[in-house]
This record gives structure tokens, C-alpha cells and sequence, in this order.
């Protein structure tokens, strides 16, 4: 099975823990993120996600700063892969930066944005329901 630079492999397991950092207090609540941190980016229309679960705390921060530059981490929402394929998402392995990979497949309708809205919410709903949320 080719690797990646990282090590890992090119193909996102199902079990493999997706980290998606977040940057603002507004992304999340008290007890899980928030469905607005999983929505995707209007430039590419993907969700970007880096391969690492919890544990060990101190490398999932350093990804979470070099991944979110100069802004402020404030913490991250943890999802296994499979969460995403069962939201008909497709995950995707994106390097570099190391571990990074991108979850595509949004619904997009430029014909539609009120359409489009509610069904990237539905999806985004779903992955922040299963998340488990690190506060940094």
C-alpha cells in the first residue's frame, strides 16, 4: 500500500480519527462543536480535516498550530473517518501538510443557495453530533 510522506497511508481508513481545528469560540458550545465548524470552504468546497485522534494531546496541538497559522486555536472537534462516508462524504488523504486530508463531496447547487445551505447544514449537523470536542 503506497505511503505518503508522513508515513501514513494514502488510503483514510474507516477507524482513523479526523481532527478539524477550530479557530473560534463561535464553533463551538459547551459540550460539542458546533455545526458551522464542519461546513466546507466556498473557494474549494472541501472540509479541511488532519489524521490524528486525542491522543497524545501534545502532537494533535502542534498539528492544530501549524495547521491554523496565525490564527488561535481554541480547540478541536474529533470524528472517526467512517462518521464522514456515512454522511456521503468522501475523505480524502491531502499532503502537505503532513497528516492533512479533506473531506469533498459536498452538496453544491449554484442554481439553489438557499438548497445548498440546508443540505451542507444536514451534513454538518450530523458530523458535529458524533464529534468529540477538545478544548484547547
Amino acid at each position: 500500500m503506497p505511503t505518503l510522506p508522513s508515513g501514513l497511508s494514502d488510503i483514510v481508513a474507516d477507524e482513523e480519527d479526523l481532527a478539524r481545528f477550530l479557530t473560534q469560540n463561535s464553533q463551538l458550545s459547551a459540550f460539542m462543536p458546533k455545526h458551522a465548524a464542519f461546513l466546507p470552504n466556498p473557494r474549494d468546497r472541501e472540509t479541511s480535516v488532519s489524521r490524528h485522534g486525542s491522543d497524545p494531546r501534545n502532537v494533535l496541538w502542534s498539528l492544530g498550530l501549524a495547521a491554523t497559522g496565525n490564527r488561535t486555536l481554541v480547540g478541536a472537534a474529533i470524528i472517526k473517518a467512517k462518521v464522514a462516508r456515512e454522511a456521503s462524504l468522501t475523505v480524502i488523504s491531502d499532503e502537505p501538510p503532513p497528516r492533512h486530508a479533506v473531506l469533498k463531496g459536498w452538496y453544491w447547487d449554484d442554481a439553489d443557495p438557499n438548497l445548498q445551505k440546508a443540505k451542507q447544514k444536514e451534513v454538518a449537523i450530523e458530523l458535529a453530533s458524533k464529534a468529540v470536542l477538545l478544548r484547547r
